[in-house]
């Protein structure tokens, strides 16, 4: 089986914190799990990041694959945005309907009868 560095969700509803943990690949997101590797939790300012180096370099030797959360965490490029379910509906719907204002009908070539 395969081994992967991920996220798990921990905490309560609307303040959510994360463990960085090693678990087989094919478990739930918050499903067993092997090692606890760190944790990261955004509701803090400025959001608060922390693992065991070892731990983390013993899995990647072991042939561990590390989600891409995860890493960007590690390299500290990672922008959480919370989720605002209303947000990306309006989104969706403005670029629907910029793709219709910009779709031009083009009207069909006139076929003239070929003359003999």
């Amino acid at each position: 089986m395969s081994v992967t560095i991920r996220l798990t969700r921990t905490g309560r509803k609307n303040l959510p914190s994360y463990r960085v943990v090693a678990t087989q690949t094919r478990t739930k997101r918050d499903g067993k799990f092997l090692d606890i590797i760190g944790f990261y939790n955004p509701s803090t300012t400025p959001a608060s990041f922390d693992y065991d180096k070892k731990k983390y370099q013993d899995w990647i030797s072991k042939g561990a694959m590390v989600s891409d959360a995860v890493k960007k965490i590690i390299e500290g490029k990672y922008e959480y945005t919370k989720y605002r379910p209303g947000k990306e509906e309006t989104a969706e719907k403005e670029t629907k309907e910029e793709k219709t204002v910009t779709e031009e009908v083009t009207p069909a070539a006139e076929e003239t009868p070929e003359q003999a």
